[in-house]
């Protein structure tokens, strides 16, 4: 087996551990001609501070072979093994305990209590460390964490679904539905990947969301309601499941008077800098990233959508398109606001692709440039 082989197995296996909103991170360990271990990343799944990809391959390689010892193994892993204390002993001290004595690494870790001193310090302790292998493709599956480790804001997705007119909804406000049941079905598919969702107090008054994960098996997100005046009726929804689903107001309240019946309900109220009429954006990602909140889904209205993307905190788009044509010239656009003043101005998508989804259509692209171009 090469290691661009092997290399591609350990992808497999990180691709797995996205599709179950992990930080997909997967890894094989070879006797040099088959695959003895295998592992990815199962913190969320497994509730386990242990379950890194790294320490699940080399328990099942211990376990196929029946031995702790591991000296004839090559391991192969799609991120730079953590080489720092945190919440576990790092990976690179159970590498080295197990004797494993080559490690292929896909992708170099950002975070600075690593970036490169995984490889270093096995290195250093005499295993020989390949880098690099199918890095780009390693490195495509990872831009949540990436992200969140070099900015400490979450990564953020601007969905939405519209018709091929460019509308979210009928003149009349009605909105249910614009797609069909594949394209919703992948939605919720997103929310359980994505950490957080987060929509404004708008969207709350006309549609009385649940913003819930709704497939088998599938965790909700932490519901982020951006909510300047503390408008959300208490009786919506997004409150009343507020018990069973975690709810956060961001607001510019801080009367206690106001916010205690949210509480009471089962609410986290936020109170945060206003910026002009509205809650302060950049300050509530710097919230959501100290909360770790790494990956958001914004399906926000337009206002919000326009807010956020104004203020260059959107990373990627995904447009679910229905070909269907709704007209009226009242009609809501995912992206409202002010707008730009020319089309040189727009915000534009990079690594655009076209997924179909039954009878609708996924365009998504990550954020190449804010409205001004200053990216």
């Amino acid at each position: 087996m090469t290691d661009t082989e092997a290399m591609r197995e350990a992808l497999s296996l990180a691709r797995e551990a996205a599709d179950e909103g992990e930080v997909p991170v997967g890894c094989i360990v070879t006797d040099g001609e088959h695959i003895v271990g295998r592992g990815r990343n199962r913190r969320e799944t497994d509730k386990s501070a242990l379950a890194h990809a790294e320490l699940e391959a080399i328990r099942d390689a211990c376990r196929r072979l029946g031995s702790w010892r591991l000296h004839r193994c090559t391991m192969y892993v799609t991120l730079e093994p953590c080489c720092h204390q945190g919440r576990q002993p790092p990976c690179t001290e159970a590498i080295l305990a197990a004797g494993i004595r080559r490690v292929v690494v896909g992708s170099m870790d950002p975070n600075p209590l690593v970036a490169g001193k995984g490889v270093e310090l096995l290195r250093t302790h005499g295993v020989e460390v390949e880098t690099g292998v199918l890095r780009e493709q390693c490195d495509a599956l990872n831009p949540v964490f990436f992200h969140y480790i070099r900015t400490k804001r979450p990564y953020v997705v601007m969905k939405y679904a519209m018709t091929l007119d460019g509308k979210i909804a009928a003149y009349t406000g009605a909105s249910r539905w614009i797609t069909r049941e594949a394209a919703r079905r992948h939605v919720h598919e997103m929310r359980h990947r994505y950490r957080g969702i987060l929509a404004g107090v708008g969207t709350v008054l006309s549609d009385d969301p649940l913003l819930t994960c709704r497939i088998p098996g599938g965790r909700d997100p932490v519901r982020i309601i951006c909510d300047t005046s503390l408008r959300t009726p208490l009786d919506s929804r997004i409150v009343r499941t507020a018990d069973k689903a975690e709810t956060i107001l961001a607001t510019c309240v801080s009367d206690p008077g106001r916010t205690a019946p949210y509480t009471d309900a089962g609410c986290r109220v936020w109170t945060l800098p206003g910026r002009g009429e509205h809650v302060d954006l950049p300050a509530l990602m710097d919230a959501l990233g100290a909360a770790e909140i790494d990956g958001v889904l914004l399906e926000g209205g337009g206002t919000l959508n326009w807010a956020m993307l104004e203020a260059g905190l959107v990373q990627r788009v995904q447009a679910y398109i229905a070909p269907k044509l709704l007209g009226g010239a009242g009609a809501r656009s995912p992206v409202e606001g002010r707008g730009v003043e020319a089309p040189d101005q727009a915000a534009h998508l990079r690594k655009v692709t076209v997924t179909a989804l039954g009878e609708d259509f996924l365009l998504e692209g990550e954020v190449d440039r804010d409205v001004y171009g200053t990216h």
